[in-house]
């Protein structure tokens, strides 16, 4: 009997897409429109995504355009961007909203430099639960007398080989982002 790594590959991609996700999410130097994903305005008496309720895009290197597809919506995609307290400037005209991001300080660098870290950490953690859990089920199997004992050390050198795999990308993610925060 061959043991399954798929689950285990999967949640190992699954971590890595949220960590890059969560960290598209930390505001560095540059304004982009991911930074502004998780924003969700009182909107038709749900709470509902921006990029459901307008258009993102850059206009500057720290300037984001939010052009809403419904004009009345604009003073509640306003109060959205304000009640998040992103520490950005928020002007609005005939079109819609300017979204201006102040110049990053070292002070900020570091704070934003501690949540990346943060944020990599819960990921690594992450990936250690699902190790357990992969060793748990193979532990299982072996029991059930499918797999000799040989054969799970091996497949346990496996798990552990796809989880530092897993790990040195999560480092190179943060890596890149960690350049990307000190620029």
């Amino acid at each position: 009997m061959t043991y399954d790594f798929s689950q285990l590959k999967s949640n190992i991609k699954e971590t890595e897409e949220w960590l890059t996700r969560e960290l598209a999410g930390v505001r560095t130097g540059r304004a982009t429109p991911t930074l502004l994903d998780a924003i969700k305005p009182e909107a038709y008496g749900t709470r509902t995504a921006l990029r459901e309720l307008a258009s993102v895009s850059v206009e500057d290197a720290r300037t984001l355009r939010v052009i809403p597809w419904d004009k009345d919506l604009l003073k509640t995609i306003e109060k959205g961007i304000t009640d998040a307290d992103l520490g950005v400037g928020i002007s609005t005209d005939e079109q819609g909203l300017r979204v201006s991001f102040p110049e990053l300080t070292n002070e900020r660098r570091t704070q934003l430099l501690k949540i990346a870290g943060d944020k990599t950490e819960h990921a690594r953690v992450t990936l250690r639960s699902h190790r357990t859990d992969a060793i748990k089920m193979l532990e299982a199997s072996g029991k059930e007398g499918g797999i000799g004992k040989d054969e799970i050390i091996r497949l346990k050198d496996e798990i552990q080989k796809l989880v530092d795999a897993g790990n040195d990308t999560i480092a190179a993610i943060l890596e890149r982002k960690q350049i990307e925060i000190s620029q």
